[in-house]
């Protein structure tokens, strides 16, 4: 079985996505992981899995910030009610990559997606690569185009 950074890297590759791999000290928290890498929790990105009924969303925001609900249901246009996936749903729906490392690209997990805008403000981002000891930095604009995510507020005050 291929190791989880090479999925995303072969997945960035067949997509012409420019990115540079980062390994670094196992870490369990986006913002721990981006200061494990050396880079500012605001210029890394954190994915929160969110369940609309039986589907799943992949929302992206700064590793700095927390994530509101309400906007992002409001983003996905209401209808519905929206929560966060727990861990053995994660597991479950994601077994390729490690609870808690998913890489922020909804097509290449089959889910839909939604970006922070304040997540494309830095020029690259941090973001897992499928482990916890594995991260990406890639310019943000990209997980926008792969995945085709709505951009909006998603960050709360």
């Amino acid at each position: 079985m291929a190791a989880k950074i090479d999925t995303l890297t072969k997945f960035l590759d067949e997509h012409g996505v420019v990115y540079e791999v980062v390994e670094h000290p196992e870490r369990f928290t986006a913002a721990s992981e981006a200061r494990a890498a050396g880079t500012d929790p605001d210029d890394a990105a954190k994915d929160v899995v969110l369940r609309k009924g039986d589907e799943y969303v992949l929302a992206v925001i700064l590793a700095s910030a927390q994530l509101d609900l309400e906007k992002a249901a409001d983003l996905l246009g209401g209808g519905g009610e929206l929560r966060l996936a727990s861990e053995a749903e994660i597991a479950q729906r994601f077994p390729e990559f490690e609870l808690g490392a998913l890489p922020p690209f909804g097509s290449l997990l089959d889910v839909e997606e939604i970006v922070d805008l304040g997540l494309l403000d830095p020029e690259r981002v941090l973001c897992s690569g499928g482990d916890h000891r594995h991260s990406v930095r890639i310019d943000p604009n990209e997980m926008v185009r792969l995945s085709s995510a709505a951009v909006g507020d998603l960050a709360k005050e």
